[in-house]
C-alpha cells in the first residue's frame, strides 16, 4: 500500500509540473499574440502618418501588417489549444490528488486500526 502511495505522490508532482508547463506555454502564446497585435497596430498607425515611408513601400507595409495579423491569429489558436491542455492537465492532477488522498487516508486508518488492535492485545496479555 505504501508503494502505491509513494507512486501516487510522485505522479501528483509530475502532473503539477505538466500543468505548470501548459500554463506557461499558454501565457507565452498569449504574450506573443499581444505582441503581434501591437506590431500590427503600430504599423497601421505608422502607415497613416504623413511623414512615413509607407507611400514609397505600401506593399511592404501591407505585407508586414498581414504577417503580424496572421501571427496573432496563429498564436491565439495555439493558446486556445494550450488552454484545453491546461484543463486536461488540471483534471488529471485533481484525479491523481484524490486517489493519493484516498490511499493516504486508508493507510492512516489501517495504521490506527493496527495500533488499536495492538493495544487491545497488550491489555489482554497483561490480564
Amino acid at each position: 500500500m505504501s508503494t502505491r502511495k509513494d507512486r501516487l505522490k510522485k505522479l501528483v508532482k509530475v502532473q503539477e509540473q505538466l500543468k505548470a508547463l501548459h500554463e506557461t506555454r499558454h501565457a507565452t502564446l498569449l504574450a506573443a499574440a499581444n505582441a503581434a497585435e501591437a506590431e500590427a497596430k503600430e504599423l497601421v498607425e505608422h502607415f497613416d502618418r504623413d511623414n512615413s515611408l509607407s507611400g514609397l513601400f505600401p506593399d511592404l507595409y501591407h505585407r508586414r501588417i498581414a504577417q503580424a495579423v496572421v501571427r496573432q491569429e496563429a498564436n491565439l489558436e495555439s493558446a486556445r489549444k494550450e488552454a484545453c491542455l491546461v484543463a486536461s492537465a488540471t483534471a488529471r492532477t485533481n484525479m491523481v490528488e484524490r486517489a493519493y488522498k484516498d490511499v493516504r487516508n486508508r493507510d492512516e486508518r489501517e495504521r490506527s486500526d493496527r495500533e488499536r488492535l495492538d493495544l487491545i492485545a497488550q491489555k489482554r496479555r497483561q490480564e
